[in-house]
């Protein structure tokens, strides 16, 4: 029974917005009168002059309000109803302006004690379908509910354009002992903007916060309201997610091509602006499709206010970012890659998110989402905050996000961005800012647990998709599943094999010999992790220069040296990925403030020429499964000669499963043409050049072997058979023999 008289220590915290439970004595309540029930109605309406309950049930007459506090705290009294009933408000307010309303206070919860039970103690892997924004109705009413977690706070309103941003109007439902807090908003509709207000329990108020569960934003960056959206999209993607289940990503192609989506073209013609997300779905997919890639792997496109970021300090992780279109518009580009048969793979943020007043940060008044300790809480280096990821509520934010767009947004993929900032507590730390775990280790117990939650729930949810860890340390068994010890990730980045080999090929090559073991030492370590080869956007930006710049030599020696680098990299094992541009040879260092440089393929043939090796080489790729299909094991690789440092050359095999199913790769990394260079191999016949990196359609010198070679019963590098052939300079030739499968 509620009270039947307001205290007036009630009304003034009604008044202030400092009511703690609302719902307790806005909207209809039961109350005792002398020996009789009334049912009474109050409301807050700061702008109301005039307000009439307008009941909605048979045998109930409308009932004025009497204004029982100057500040717009309304209330009518309906005598002998022992019951609520549905009605309206019809309203006017000061300027003479009328409306016909619903009062939100006398709805109920539409949480099960279910659902609250598992968002409580933060278990509930699909919270996004309970918390947030969600359009639909109650009681026959069509609006939206909101929904958000904030423990520590006094109060929490819902403020948007419809209420004149103000928190006193719509402070929500709390939810005792879970923190959840909920309120439905009858008329709303989709594309209503919003923000959650916040009173702390210091009576102070924290800044509007955005929605951690928000679907999307408003556009006018940078702008941060949240906006109320449906996610309904008509997919046409069901045979490529059909045909996923069937593929094992460790045994298959993935020729992965990054790209920035706001920075791989331009409209020269409307100010350079950035492609729309159809737009790119119709651009990008033809042309990864014709550049034969397997995969789109995306830098981060969550919702980010400061561009210049990339997308590396998200604060919507719900919402594919508005600068270049809707959530269904991002649908409509993973779609249409789908269609194509080209994979998307999200570059994924959970390693820190940013300070923004308006984001996760002190977000009810307290360090919800962080942690309190300043040695646990601060990237210093970035600026950011670290996750609490041994908080339940918090580790099921991050996990049910990941499932949210394998489920939503039919993404294949996510690479996880700093893993290694994750691990260990003293990342980017010196002595004393740092907290050992509990054994006086350096590792964080908390993110290791995380982690290995978290590629547990993908892949039980999503067995066809993958996880993969940009790892740039030797934690050990990071793409090993969990019960055995490892993280659970799919794939791991070579951090050190793009280090080696970029250090290498950056050399002189009169002095590469003494860097020869750069070339080779990946392999004693090639099959301890299911290794990814990057040569990712990291490499291209803060003054390091595009991989063009990075080559030595004059204009034909810089193309020369980066088309063999790019054949030896597609005949070592491990995944391929390459940054947008790096298959043209962009010269200039990557700027996400501009289109890639895309007029170089028209002037002289060394542009073009890469680009067709690259498209070449990706059609090689997949092609021949001795270069994909056992990646992972030693017999898929095998050397022939290693050892040739003085003429800095390598060759080595390739094998399927099959091992009669082979290629040999023979590299050149010097300019000096080598005639009667002789290679063992294990069989007779023809061996015919798949490739050679040196020919005049890649704009190359046209040296080689004349298409094929026959194999001489000469014994050589402990091969029963040898080639003799001519090794181009600053080239690599992939040659196949007659007859293998």
């Amino acid at each position: 029974m509620a009270e039947a008289i307001l205290s007036d220590a009630t009304i003034r915290a009604i008044v202030r917005g400092e009511c703690r439970d609302p719902f307790a004595f806005l909207g209809p309540h039961v109350v005792r009168r002398g020996r009789r029930s009334a049912v009474v109605v109050r409301a807050f309406l700061p702008t109301a002059e005039e307000v009439v309950v307008v009941p909605q049930a048979e045998g109930v007459s409308p009932g004025p309000m009497t204004r029982i506090h100057p500040a717009g705290l309304f209330e009518a009294v309906f005598s002998d109803r022992d019951d609520p009933f549905p009605y309206q408000l019809e309203v006017r307010d000061r300027g003479g302006v009328g409306s016909r309303r619903e009062d939100p206070y006398r709805f109920s919860s539409t949480l099960s004690d279910f659902d609250l039970h598992l968002l409580g103690e933060g278990t509930h892997y699909r919270a996004y379908e309970k918390l947030g924004s969600h359009l639909l109705g109650q009681d026959g009413v069509a609006g939206v509910r909101f929904a958000v977690w904030a423990p520590n706070a006094r109060r929490v309103s819902v403020v948007g354009d419809w209420n004149g941003w103000d928190g006193r109007v719509h402070p929500m439902r709390l939810h005792p002992g879970n923190g959840l807090w909920e309120i439905f908003l009858p008329g709303l509709a989709e594309g209503a903007l919003y923000k959650y207000e916040i009173l702390s329990k210091a009576k102070t108020l924290i800044a509007l916060k955005s929605d951690p569960y928000a679907f999307s934003f408003e556009a006018a960056a940078p702008r941060t309201a949240s906006m109320v959206v449906d996610l309904g999209y008509a997919w046409g993607d069901g045979e490529w997610m059909a045909g996923r289940g069937r593929k094992n990503a460790l045994d298959a192609p993935q020729a992965t091509y990054e790209v920035h989506l706001g920075s791989w073209m331009r409209m020269p013609e409307e100010g350079y602006r950035s492609l729309s997300y159809r737009e790119m779905g119709e651009r990008l997919g033809a042309y990864v499709a014709e550049m034969g890639y397997t995969h789109v792997e995306l830098m981060p496109i969550t919702e980010h206010p400061f561009y210049g970021s990339w997308g590396y300090q998200p604060i919507g992780l719900y919402a594919p970012t508005r600068r270049y279109g809707t959530p269904q518009d991002f649908m409509a580009f993973v779609d249409a890659l789908h269609q194509r048969g080209i994979g998307v793979i999200l570059d994924w943020v959970p390693a820190h998110f940013p300070s923004d007043p308006h984001g996760l940060a002190y977000f009810d008044g307290t360090y919800l989402y962080e942690h309190e300790d300043p040695r646990r809480r601060e990237h210093a280096e970035w600026g950011t905050r670290i996750y609490n990821y041994g908080r339940n509520e918090v580790a099921n934010y991050l996990i049910g996000n990941a499932l949210f767009w394998l489920d939503q947004y039919h993404i294949d993929g996510f690479r996880l961005d700093a893993v290694a900032s994750m691990l260990y507590l003293d990342y980017g730390r010196q002595g004393g800012e740092w907290i050992p775990n509990k054994y006086g280790g350096r590792e964080n117990l908390e993110a290791v647990a995380f982690l290995r939650r978290l590629n547990e729930a993908v892949y039980r949810e999503h067995p066809d998709t993958m996880t993969i860890a940009e790892e740039s340390t030797a934690w050990p068994m990071v793409s090993r599943p969990t019960y055995v010890g490892g993280l659970g990730f799919g794939f791991k980045w070579n951090m050190g094999w793009m280090h080696d080999l970029l250090d290498y090929m950056a050399k002189d090559p009169i002095h590469r010999k003494y860097r020869h073991n750069n070339l080779t030492f990946g392999l004693l370590y090639a099959w301890s992790e299911n290794f990814i080869l990057p040569l990712s956007h990291d490499e291209v930006v803060y003054g390091k220069g595009s991989l063009h710049r990075k080559m030595p030599g004059d204009e034909w020696q810089k193309f020369a040296n980066l088309r063999a680098f790019f054949a030896f990299m597609y005949g070592h094992p491990g995944k391929k990925l390459l940054f947008m541009g790096g298959e043209f040879g962009q010269t200039n260092e990557w700027n996400h403030e501009a289109s890639l440089d895309w007029h170089l393929l028209e002037m002289g043939p060394y542009h073009r020429g890469l680009q067709r090796l690259v498209q070449d080489l990706n059609r090689l790729y997949r092609a021949h499964p001795a270069l994909y299909e056992a990646d992972f094991t030693p017999g898929g690789f095998q050397w022939i000669d290693c050892h040739d440092w003085d003429a800095s050359a390598i060759s080595f095999l390739r094998r399927a499963r099959d091992p009669e199913d082979f290629l040999l790769f023979v590299c050149n990394f010097t300019p000096v043409v080598r005639h009667g260079y002789r290679v063992g191999v294990p069989r007779g016949g023809i061996y015919h050049e798949r490739l050679n990196t040196d020919a005049r359609v890649y704009g190359g010198s046209n040296a080689g072997n004349a298409g094929s070679v026959l194999a001489e019963p000469i014994p050589a590098h402990g091969q029963p058979y040898s080639l003799r052939l001519t090794l181009p300079p600053l080239a690599t030739l992939v040659l196949r023999p007659d007859g293998a499968c």
